[in-house]
């Protein structure tokens, strides 16, 4: 992510800022990739903390105007909650539209978001034709390190969690292609395999033995579908690790020179190493503060290329 110019006076602003450091209102502007001082803002501004522009007077920004059901505001800490899971959609969504996905020359479908609170119910994150349903009681960090726990998993956040949604959303949309089904099917397996079993069958029985061979997470040998969207979340966190580390006009041996934009990178291989070998030395730097590694994964050959082959069909955009 970028680190964008103050437009009320000297400085920098971050992605999530609502004032600069005059203490003047922003807003960011997803469209001139910038941050502004005078322009409408977004009708959940004050509600939920929106820092988007809007789109016309009294209007939603783009990002909320996906959101077609909005959590029960009566149960405890709901806006709180919620207010925190959009700011985590923003952050996706803006990476995603770098490839040109969901911009206005997108005439593709639109993710449409059902957040929702535990009540009664739990809340089942998942999609569903172009409806992404988010539990957003796990942008409470307690509760996501309890389950975080109690799955035996490496990383669990807000933005994993619209990372690995928004991509199934994606397949969704590319499967319209038979290119890519063909490709898809040689590489990550028949998705026609019926999904309910494989997943009963992975909660009972646990990955195979070997599943770091070809998966990078446990869950992705589950099915041919979660192995396509922990592959695409974790593309989305590599460009985005080595996208900020830039941002920050910090320097490595191994980056690529003359303002490199890894957006721009259509060598997903190349894109993936840099990043790769990044993670390697920012887990030394999170040790010496007795953090856990910032990404504990590990890139097998065979992941690398699903990871090129997901990098492929998101680069070329809708």
């Amino acid at each position: 992510m970028h680190i964008f110019q103050n437009p009320a006076g000297d400085g920098t602003i971050y992605f999530d800022n609502l004032l600069a450091p005059e203490n003047i209102p922003v807003a960011y502007d997803p469209v001139a990739r910038e941050f502004v001082a005078e322009a409408l803002f977004c009708k959940n501004r004050e509600l939920i903390g929106c820092n988007w522009v809007a789109t016309g007077p009294d209007a939603l920004c783009v990002s909320c105007a996906m959101t077609a059901m909005s959590p029960d505001a009566s149960l405890p800490d709901a806006v709180e909650n919620w207010g925190k899971t959009e700011e985590a959609k923003r952050w996706v969504l803006d990476n995603l539209r770098q490839w040109g996905w969901f911009t206005d020359t997108d005439t593709g479908a639109r993710p449409i978001f059902h957040m929702l609170a535990e009540g009664v119910k739990p809340v089942v994150m998942g999609h569903h034709t172009g409806v992404v349903t988010i539990n957003i009681d796990e942008s409470d960090p307690v509760l996501r390190a309890e389950r975080r726990e109690d799955l035996g998993e490496n990383y669990r956040t807000m933005i994993g969690h619209m990372r690995h949604e928004i991509a199934h959303m994606l397949w969704w949309r590319l499967s319209i292609s038979t290119t890519f089904l063909t490709e898809f099917r040689a590489l990550f397996g028949d998705e026609q395999a019926d999904y309910g079993v494989a997943l009963k069958k992975h909660y009972a029985d646990g990955p195979p033995l070997d599943w770091q061979d070809s998966y990078l997470t446990p869950y992705a040998s589950s099915h041919p579908h979660e192995d396509w969207a922990e592959t695409t979340a974790h593309m989305l966190h590599l460009i985005d690790i080595a996208d900020s580390f830039l941002a920050t006009n910090l320097s490595a041996p191994h980056a690529p020179k003359g303002g490199w934009d890894p957006y721009k990178e259509p060598n997903g291989d190349k894109l993936t190493t840099f990043a790769a070998e990044l993670t390697i030395k920012i887990n030394h730097v999170n040790r010496s503060m007795g953090l856990a590694d910032l990404y504990p994964f590990v890139l097998t050959d065979k992941s690398r290329k699903k990871l090129s082959f997901v990098h492929r069909w998101l680069f070329q955009g809708p």
